[in-house]
């Protein structure tokens, strides 16, 4: 459905921008023509052919940028584009197959000017690229309507401080206040050495001061 509203569009776009950039352009070209003429310029007299091309340009763009469907933009461009590719063929045949002498709103409409100067031909191939693009080919994603999923929750183990310490040992070691360290043992393997001799282990340290009774001898 989307093509075809598309392509309907397409069909009335080509027509009406033909119009617009007629009268845009015969305008301004009219009104600088009379400035350079009396030798002097009133910016208003532009305001009218500026809003015709205005108005042009934002259909333009409409239909070229929207993801509607590039089926508009081909078809618009194509038409667009139609009347310059004649004149390779068959010029004369082509430009008296144009209307002349029409008008809008008391304005001479001739819509010979664009498609002698390549316009039309230009704004036909902006149209034309604008459907190369892969992604104007698909429709827009629907949003998911259905209801989110929830995730299932974990249980976690909560420690008291009434848990503590364990009972088993296996688990003591491994328990989370232990940071993975065993428990030191506190009965020692070996007894310790007696205080024997010179050689024993709490004897003094080289350099240090001589005891008492190696004072008096």
């Amino acid at each position: 459905m989307r093509h075809l509203w598309s392509l309907l569009a397409g069909l009335v776009v080509a027509p009406v921008t033909w119009v617009l950039v007629t009268l845009g352009q015969d305008g301004s070209a009219s009104t600088v023509n009379r400035w350079v003429e009396i030798g002097t310029s009133n910016t208003a007299n532009l305001i009218e052919p500026a809003v015709y091309l205005a108005v042009g340009g934002i259909v333009l763009g409409l239909l070229g940028t929207l993801r509607v469907s590039p089926l508009g933009p081909l078809v618009a461009g194509l038409l667009l584009i139609t009347p310059y590719v004649g004149l390779f063929v068959t010029p004369f045949r082509v430009r008296d197959r144009i209307p002349g002498g029409w008008e809008f709103l008391g304005d001479p409409l001739p819509l010979r000017l664009p498609v002698e100067n390549g316009t039309l031909f230009l704004i036909g191939l902006l149209l034309l690229m604008a459907t190369f693009s892969g992604q104007r080919w698909r429709p827009w994603p629907r949003p998911v309507t259905g209801p989110m999923p929830v995730a299932a929750e974990t249980p976690t183990q909560e420690l008291s401080l009434s848990d503590w310490p364990p009972a088993d040992p296996a688990e003591r070691e491994t328990s989370p206040l232990s940071l993975g360290y065993p428990d030191p043992d506190p009965t020692p393997t070996e007894p310790l050495p007696r205080r024997t001799g010179s050689a024993s282990p709490w004897s003094a340290p080289p350099g240090s001061l001589p005891r008492r009774d190696d004072a008096t001898n």
